[in-house]
């Protein structure tokens, strides 16, 4: 199998190491703001385009405050989301609040912000208005169940997904919402996750926009606000091809200027949620093979685990790793990559061809910028991996230390313990 760039040197990774020890996740700051620059040059045409980053992808300020720079705003899920989009400098309606089964306090910190809230039920808005109140720009999550194709095991069909109102809940909740006085609306969907088919965005489009317009037909409301989510997978492996977002950004002005201007709803503002895409190609798991084992099967164990990348045991999903330093050997061994967790999911690879492989080898596992170290957990007592940016300059900066004992024990009350 074709390999994958990388982009620094095993040399750069060994002084890296040095300074910081293994695993961590690298993130490599001049791609990911390269790749924000593409995102809105594809959309450069519409009227007002804004990328509320994923905050749940990579949870990081130092990320959203590169993201912030290039113009992004957050998409948030919870209150820590919204209070790091906050703290990385984000405010008012670059922010969105698409959450499910949502505590006050998370409505009230989006008021409290001037975020958008992106309703995800017909019940929420009596639950809104009496804990929190109503935002200035008012939307609704639309789930269009199986008139839609789509969905995967990451985030279910239409039809099987808790998110979401149908298409009759729709058009209640903005006839029930400009009966309270709102006059300021958005629409909002997310049916697919990892998907690579650049078609499939552009028939959201046209989906969405032929909404939008049956809302003003029917109920006189200009929604101002179409959010076509994200769902834009990345090449995990190295023969799959990046989604072509200028393909993409065209299509979706071909469906703007047939279906939203011709009838009156131009200019509104072009919104998406994408997290995978915009970071994931540019991060990076590195850590050292600790243990080699040879029983039934050939296992490498490296001194990272499921706890500091989550996908591939969860999802059984593909990941590609290099070996430094023999990136051209013949890949004639063949094993399990393996963590140190007592679960026999924790495993970043099975049965994959390989290099073969010694103790002291350093391990780069690649892609893993989004849904990597966010997904991190703390089963068997183990310890969540630091977080590196490399900048532009070469230099090395880290933005989350990682997790000490003492942090693990820290909720913890051994006062009373006889």
């Amino acid at each position: 199998m074709m390999g994958k760039n990388l982009p620094f040197t095993k040399e750069q990774l060994e002084k890296i190491i040095e300074e910081f020890g293994t695993p961590f996740h690298l993130y490599v700051e001049e791609e990911i703001r390269e790749n924000a620059r593409r995102l809105k040059q594809a959309f450069s045409w519409a009227p007002r385009f804004k990328e509320h980053f994923a905050v749940k992808a990579t949870p990081n300020p130092h990320l959203l405050k590169i993201l912030k720079e290039e113009g992004f705003g957050a998409d948030c899920s919870s209150l820590a989301e919204l209070i790091l989009a906050e703290r990385a400098g984000m405010e008012k309606e670059d922010i969105v609040l698409t959450s499910n089964d949502t505590p006050p306090e998370e409505f009230q910190k989006a008021i409290e912000l001037g975020a958008i809230i992106n309703l995800d039920d017909l019940s929420h808005i009596e639950y809104l208005e009496r804990h929190a109140g109503f935002p200035e720009l008012i939307s609704f999550r639309y789930n269009p169940g199986n008139l839609r194709e789509g969905g995967n095991d990451i985030i279910g069909k239409p039809e099987d997904a808790k998110y979401g109102l149908t298409r009759e809940q729709i058009f209640q909740a903005f006839e029930i919402m400009k009966n309270k006085g709102a006059d300021r609306f958005g629409i909002h969907t997310m049916v697919i996750s990892n998907e690579l088919d650049p078609n499939y965005f552009i028939g959201t489009a046209h989906m969405m926009f032929d909404l939008a317009l049956e809302i003003y037909q029917k109920l006189g409301i200009k929604v101002e606000y179409i959010n076509l989510g994200g769902g834009i997978g990345i090449p995990y492996r190295s023969e799959e091809n990046a989604v072509d977002l200028s393909y993409v950004g065209e299509g979706i002005r071909r469906a703007y200027e047939e279906k939203i201007v011709p009838n009156g709803l131009d200019p509104l503002t072009l919104a998406m949620e994408s997290g995978r895409m915009i970071m994931g190609p540019y991060g990076f798991l590195v850590a050292k093979v600790r243990h080699k084992k040879d029983i039934y099967k050939k296992y490498v164990g490296l001194d990272a685990c499921m706890a500091d990348l989550m996908r591939p045991g969860i999802y059984g999903a593909y990941h590609h790793i290099t070996v430094m330093g023999k990136e051209n050997w013949p890949l004639d061994h063949i094993y399990d990559v393996a963590g140190s967790l007592c679960e026999n999911n924790d495993k970043f690879a099975v049965d994959r061809a390989l290099p073969e492989i010694e103790i002291g080898d350093i391990i780069v596992i690649h892609d893993t910028g989004a849904h990597g170290h966010a997904m991190g957990f703390n089963y068997n007592g183990k310890l969540r991996s630091a977080e590196l940016l490399l900048k532009p300059d070469g230099k090395v900066e880290l933005i989350r230390r990682r997790e000490t004992l003492e942090d693990y024990f820290a909720t913890l009350d051994f006062s009373n313990l006889s």
